[in-house]
């Protein structure tokens, strides 16, 4: 079978802040999942999304499949650009639709439709012009981040304020670097945690990781702050958290966890995977941050891979599952469109 791989690459480029690229992937990681792939007898094209023209490659390089962890070209509702693309060419993908991925990318979205389906999430404001007044119901401490990014680009110990003096500091600051909206939560003490869900024509919950912050004193940043991502481990700069894969939790709270990452995960229509960033608070109630339906994939260090390594998947068990739940997608959608068509167009299917 012909796969084509899209990607983002990580770059460095000095008039560009330094967590630009952040949400892009390494080499490393395109190669791994391409490794997997070759080794299950496919063959693959490796398909750098920010230098290729889609249009013109795919009509000289068909695909009967596109492997998608690319994040787009970096516009507004980016991580949707590719799978929209691949619906105009009629190229299957694995991955969440464009829906899917255009509403997570947008964090004030996602905590409607969340709250809409009464799911927990922290209390929030928009702010788009950074002058807006705050409202008397939230109260501090209150984290401020970009409102339509990923990896926790725009998220350092300054994010986190008690007054409203570096609030609007903080809500300035996203709005001119960033050049969107500033989402302004309250922040949740407690537990931090992720559930990676694996859904091929049933839903499997991963074990739920726990990311403990109490040996990062020496950095000052008890969450998951862009520094503590890109330097993870990184003991001079304390960014050094600990993880439990199992999470420390008795069953009922693990349960708890569990059946709100799987409701969070419906309420936008994930496919194939996702995983979902949660805050547990004193009272044990999960308060689900993020849905990420493209969540990373480096063997080394990506939190899904870690849970999928907890469930006793190897790393290409995990590759090759997201694929056959794409390919088992499209034969389903193939065998309920085709009947109806034309019997030329029935036959591209």
């Amino acid at each position: 079978m012909k796969v084509a791989l899209a990607y983002n690459l990580k770059k460095e480029d000095p008039d560009k802040p330094r967590d630009y690229f952040s949400e892009c992937d390494s080499f490393h990681t395109v190669r791994a999942i391409a490794s997997v792939l070759e080794s299950k007898g496919h063959s693959v094209c490796l398909l750098d999304v920010e230098e290729t023209n889609l249009f013109s490659h795919f009509r000289s390089n068909p695909a009967d499949i596109v492997f998608n962890i690319a994040e787009g070209r970096l516009a507004q509702f980016r991580e949707s650009e590719i799978p929209a693309l691949l619906n105009i060419l009629g190229i299957p993908h694995t991955g969440s639709d464009t829906l899917s991925l255009a509403i997570a990318l947008d964090k004030a979205m996602t905590k409607k439709i969340l709250l809409s389906e009464g799911i927990a999430t922290p209390r929030f404001q928009l702010f788009i012009k950074g002058s807006e007044e705050l409202n008397p119901c939230m109260n501090f401490p209150l984290i401020v981040k970009p409102n339509r990014e990923g990896s926790s680009k725009g998220i350092g110990i300054f994010s986190v304020v008690n007054d409203e003096k570096r609030l609007y500091q903080a809500i300035g600051d996203i709005i001119n670097i960033y050049k969107q909206e500033a989402l302004v939560e309250e922040f949740i003490m407690g537990k931090e945690l992720t559930v990676g869900i694996i859904e091929n024509g049933k839903i499997t919950v991963l074990p739920v990781l726990e990311i403990d912050f109490s040996s990062c004193s020496k950095s000052g940043e008890y969450f998951y702050s862009w520094r503590m991502k890109e330097y993870q481990g990184n003991s001079a700069l304390g960014l050094t958290p600990t993880f439990y894969c199992p999470a420390r939790l008795d069953k009922d709270t693990e349960d708890k966890v569990k059946e709100v990452a799987v409701r969070a995960h419906k309420s936008i229509g994930c496919l194939d995977i996702s995983r979902v960033d949660l805050r547990l608070d004193k009272n044990n109630t999960p308060y689900v941050l993020e849905i990420n339906p493209l969540p990373g994939l480096d063997p080394r260090e990506s939190n899904f891979v870690i849970m999928a390594k907890a469930a006793g998947l190897k790393y290409e068990d995990l590759i090759e599952i997201i694929l056959l739940s794409a390919l088992e997608r499209r034969d389903r959608l193939s065998r309920r469109i085709a009947p109806k068509l034309n019997p030329v167009l029935a036959g591209r299917l």
